[in-house]
């Protein structure tokens, strides 16, 4: 069903939660964690920031977010007993195929690349890959090997304590692969690489730098937390790259039955607000994963602290489990949801917001709102990441 989201009228927020804390924040001292950001505000914005809107201020009476539709009657909330929740029919997808998919995993595996859209699963892959609708072909591309060093429990990549050392060709052959597919946008990931001294930072500057030497591609770095040290994170923010990414995940009370134990809110929170003091152009971005037990309480903090510290753009998309060994599904969420909570991102004062079941924190990066933000930026004479 259409989602009729009648909220009422609010105060202007993007002062509260928008433009103005980010300035604060960005003039602060050396950020180590979120709560030190907020304690350095002035009373005046703790109160205006208490002050601002809360869930209630987005739920409309006639609002109905948990309908299924096309008269689906299965069940979508895990109760007591049951085993897993079955698959809705809007969360099917078909079997990747296409000359364009094969050429590229042809290109990967010839130069010896991982990419997070197999090591992960991800049901968007066969479009990604295919071009889809708009025949643009993207892919998120894993550095640092495929072996990580954390065991999250909804993710699939491989994990180890010692993994191979990172490929010192790698920033190269990425390099060269992407300017062989024509792309015009590139998200780079990686896994956790906690055996190394800086986290893998200095690979992913490196990579960024080739890129940018070879090609005009905007290139966004989806990281890791680096454990938290404020220096990797300053070193890939300032290494060229155009959107700097780091992922939530899930709300704080479920962090730490979703992540690592190495990982947590505070410091996720920190990586994403450092990397926007140090450089104030850059346009940051995060991910959250719905279905795992959250409530929209709980959804709705989440998104309001992410602006807090800044953040331009987020996605919310449905938390899939990978295999039976990984953290089953709590809910199914429907697609009115998602919608539901693509508006509340407008109204928070998000760039853009991506939200809907099958979105993914990097999925069809080159089709969605960022490079046109970042082109009609640029057009403008707007600030805009160097």
């Amino acid at each position: 069903m259409a989602v009729r989201c009648q909220c009422v009228k609010l105060r202007v927020i993007s002062s509260i939660l928008g433009s103005q804390l980010s300035n604060t924040v960005t003039r602060c001292g050396s950020v180590q964690t979120a709560s030190r950001q907020y304690a350095s505000l002035s009373k005046e914005q703790k109160e205006r920031l208490a002050q601002g809107p809360s869930l209630a201020d987005f739920i409309a009476e006639d609002l109905n977010t948990t309908e299924s539709p096309d008269g689906y009657s299965g069940k979508l909330v895990k109760e007591k007993g049951m085993k897993r929740l079955r698959l809705p029919p809007w969360l099917k997808t078909e079997i990747p195929v296409g000359k364009n998919y094969n050429r590229i995993k042809e290109s990967l595996r010839g130069l010896n690349l991982s990419t997070v859209c197999e090591e992960a699963r991800c049901p968007n892959i066969g479009e990604c890959w295919g071009g889809g609708e708009h025949q643009t072909a993207t892919a998120t591309i894993m550095l640092l090997g495929d072996t990580c060093t954390r065991g999250c429990r909804f993710c699939s990549v491989k994990t180890a304590r010692k993994p191979p050392p990172p490929d010192p060709n790698e920033p190269a052959n990425t390099a060269k692969a992407i300017a062989d597919w024509g792309l015009d946008y590139v998200v780079l990931t990686s896994v956790d690489r906690d055996d190394l001294p800086d986290g893998g930072s200095t690979h992913f500057a490196q990579t960024v730098e080739e890129l940018k030497k070879r090609s005009s591609v905007l290139v966004e770095c989806l990281t890791p937390d680096f454990r938290g040290d404020l220096e990797a994170v300053e070193r890939v923010a300032l290494s060229g790259l155009d959107v700097f990414a780091h992922n939530i995940e899930t709300v704080k009370r479920l962090q730490i039955f979703v992540r690592d134990p190495r990982a947590n809110y505070q410091q996720s929170m920190a990586v994403l607000s450092h990397a926007k003091k140090v450089h104030p152009d850059v346009i940051t971005k995060s991910s959250i994963m719905l279905g795992m037990g959250e409530t929209d309480e709980e959804v709705f903090q989440t998104m309001k602290d992410l602006r807090a510290v800044g953040v331009e753009c987020v996605t919310l998309g449905q938390y899939m489990q990978p295999t039976r060994r990984h953290l089953k599904v709590s809910e199914y969420v429907t697609p009115a949801k998602f919608a539901y909570w693509e508006k509340v991102g407008d109204k928070l004062g998000f760039a853009y917001t991506a939200s809907g079941p099958l979105v993914r924190s990097s999925y069809k990066a080159g089709e969605f709102f960022l490079k046109n933000l970042l082109e009609k930026r640029r057009n403008s004479g707007q600030p805009g990441p160097s």
